[in-house]
C-alpha cells in the first residue's frame, strides 16, 4: 500500500507574481480555501496516512497556516462561531498527518525529493505537484490501483499540444497495457519540439520507488540549473525498473500561472 506522500512547496512561484512576492502561491484561495487543501484532500481520499511538505524558509507562512493555534483559540473564545471551530478542527486533522522538511535553495524537484529520503519508510511513495490540480476524479487513487495491479511505478499522463511540449516532461511510450496504462520506454525533460518523441506529457502525480534516492544523490544539475526528477526516473528505466504512464480521467487545472489560477477558480466554482 502507498501510505506516504510528498509535496514540494519550496518553488518561487514566479508565474504568479506579483502575488507571490508576499504570499505563498499554495495558500492562494480557490473558492474559499487554499489550493493546497485540494491536494491534501486528494491524498486523504486516496488512503494516504502521512504527508511530507518540502518548504523553504521564505515559505514559513505555510507552516504557520497549520500551527496558528493562538489565533484560533483566542478567536473561538471571543466569537464562539461554529464555522471557525470547524475550520480549526479541520486544520488540526491535517496537522496530524503533516511533516515539514526544508529546501532553502530552489534546485529543482529532484533535489526536493532527495530532502525527504530519511522519512520514506516503504518501497513506494506518492508525489504530488501543487500547481497541478486534477478535479472530478481522484487521480492519485486511480494511479494507486494501477500500481497495485502491475507492481510498478506510475506517473500521470496527458496529451498536450505539440507546440507546448517544451514546457513538459514528455514520454516515449512502449506497449499499451490496458485502456489507461502504457509502459514507458523513456522520458525527456522539456524537449525541443522537433526532438519530442510524442505529445504525452508528465503531469504532477508520481508513484516513485525508494530506489530513486540512490539515483538522485549523484545527479548533477541539468536544464535551468536544476536537478530534475525525470533524469533520475530515466536512470531507473535504464536499469529495467518498470514505469507506467497512466492516462487519468479527471480534469486537469494548471494553478501555477495567473491565467490558470483564474481559470481554476471558475472551473471549481462549477462543481
Amino acid at each position: 500500500m502507498i501510505k506516504q506522500a510528498i509535496i514540494p512547496l519550496a518553488g518561487l512561484g514566479t508565474r504568479l507574481l506579483p502575488l507571490t512576492s508576499v504570499f505563498a502561491k499554495e495558500l492562494l484561495p480557490i473558492q474559499g480555501k487554499p489550493s493546497l487543501e485540494y491536494i491534501l484532500n486528494e491524498c486523504i481520499d486516496a488512503g494516504i496516512k502521512e504527508i511530507i511538505f518540502i518548504i523553504s524558509k521564505r515559505k514559513m507562512m505555510i507552516k504557520k497556516y497549520f500551527y496558528n493555534d493562538k489565533f484560533y483559540k483566542e478567536l473561538i473564545k471571543k466569537k464562539k462561531d461554529t464555522r471557525i471551530i470547524e475550520e480549526y478542527k479541520k486544520i488540526l486533522r491535517y496537522r496530524k498527518m503533516i511533516k515539514f522538511v526544508y529546501q532553502d535553495k530552489p534546485k529543482g524537484t529532484g533535489d526536493a525529493v532527495l530532502k525527504t529520503k530519511k522519512y520514506i519508510k516503504d518501497k513506494y511513495f506518492l508525489m504530488l505537484l501543487p500547481d497541478d490540480l486534477i478535479i472530478k476524479k481522484n487521480c492519485s487513487k486511480s494511479m494507486i490501483a494501477s500500481h497495485k495491479k502491475y507492481k510498478a511505478s506510475v506517473m500521470a499522463s496527458m496529451n498536450v499540444k505539440k507546440k507546448a511540449v517544451e514546457r513538459w516532461g514528455i514520454y516515449k511510450l512502449n506497449k499499451r497495457l490496458n485502456t489507461t496504462d502504457y509502459l514507458i520506454d523513456s522520458v525527456f525533460e522539456k524537449p525541443n519540439i522537433k526532438d519530442a518523441p510524442s505529445n504525452k506529457a508528465v503531469i504532477g502525480r508520481y508513484i516513485l520507488p525508494i530506489k530513486i534516492f540512490s539515483k538522485l544523490k549523484n545527479l548533477k544539475p541539468n536544464k535551468g540549473g536544476e536537478i530534475h526528477i525525470t533524469d533520475a526516473i530515466q536512470l531507473l528505466i535504464n536499469d529495467n525498473e518498470k514505469f507506467i504512464a497512466h492516462n487519468f480521467s479527471g480534469k486537469y487545472l494548471d494553478c501555477g500561472s495567473m491565467e490558470g489560477y483564474i481559470k481554476s477558480s471558475k472551473e471549481i466554482a462549477k462543481l
